[in-house]
């Protein structure tokens, strides 16, 4: 089997611009005697690909016979051309399928390309069976070497080659990951709403009183306690107005009234006359007993 180096550059530019997902296309060129060769091929666009295989649908075929009777109407389809992103060159269960069902006929071929190692290898009939080619030659106007009996072709690619790798590496380029993304967006909403609480914290906090209860000790006061205007009570919802008392001060008891007498006080005794009395005798009190018509009974009839 013969393949254009052109052909075998193209294949590798199709692979390496999706390296996560498989990629296909077909293989155009000419069949001699017991031989094949390889001039051409098509992309397969609109292909259903995912992560380890790809299937050609009604779309793709559309196209690539749209393409192949404009450009190649006097060449056949001589096999297909698929990548394995990480995957190494083999034919899996659904190639295999894809092989035996689209391109059954002795000579058509499946190409196989794995754009992570740049290994490569082609696989076709024998028999009833599908085994991988033992001698391939790369036809390459450019100075491309023949493939040993690996399979494998050598590199034949130059500068032009080389400058699709690096476009394609540069696509390949991406960003943090999504999750990174998402984890840093929630720090920092978090970060604000803790920033956020305490700046409302110091800003319009409320003092809370709390009341010393004989029977339950000290408890919190109804929302809505607040000290008057004066400063001088505390109104309680459902209570009323209570005096305030600050620490370091007691509350005075209230004045005496006027005329009052003091509780506990008896009226002192009069004290004795300058001329005095014998010792040992009491002086008379005011008011002392007096006879019925006014006069004193101590003072001496005559």
């Amino acid at each position: 089997m013969t393949i254009e180096g052109e052909v075998l550059r193209q294949i590798r530019q199709h692979a390496r611009s999706n390296s996560k997902t498989e990629v296909c296309g077909v293989l155009i060129g000419e069949e001699l005697g017991n031989g094949l060769s390889i001039t051409a091929r098509i992309p397969g666009l609109n292909a259903a690909q995912a992560g380890t295989y790809v299937t050609f649908t009604q779309d793709t075929w559309e196209h690539i016979y749209k393409i192949k009777d404009k450009d190649f109407p006097d060449e056949r389809i001589v096999g297909w051309y698929h990548s394995h992103p990480g995957f190494g060159v083999f034919l899996s269960d659904h190639d295999t399928f894809i092989h035996k069902n689209f391109f059954s006929s002795m000579l058509q071929v499946a190409w196989v390309y794995d754009p992570h190692s740049d290994e490569e290898g082609c696989f076709g009939w024998a028999g009833e069976r599908i085994e991988r080619l033992s001698e391939i030659h790369v036809k390459d106007d450019k100075g491309g070497e023949e493939a040993g009996e690996t399979g494998k072709p050598e590199p034949v690619g130059g500068i032009e080659e080389d400058q699709e790798a690096e476009e394609s590496d540069e696509g390949l380029e991406t960003g943090p990951p999504v999750w990174l993304k998402w984890v840093l967006m929630a720090a920092s909403h978090l970060l604000l709403a803790t920033i956020a609480f305490f700046v409302a914290l110091l800003l319009f906090q409320r003092p809370v009183f709390f009341l010393l209860d004989p029977t339950r000790g000290l408890i919190q006061a109804p929302p809505g306690t607040h000290i008057t205007s004066d400063g001088t009570s505390l109104n309680i919802p459902g209570i009323g107005d209570l005096p305030v008392i600050r620490p370091g001060f007691r509350e005075l008891p209230p004045a005496p009234e006027k005329n009052s007498k003091p509780q506990g006080t008896e009226p002192a005794a009069p004290a004795p006359s300058s001329g005095g009395s014998p010792a040992g005798s009491q002086a008379t009190p005011q008011g002392a007993a007096k006879s019925e018509n006014g006069k004193d009974s101590n003072v001496p009839r005559k």
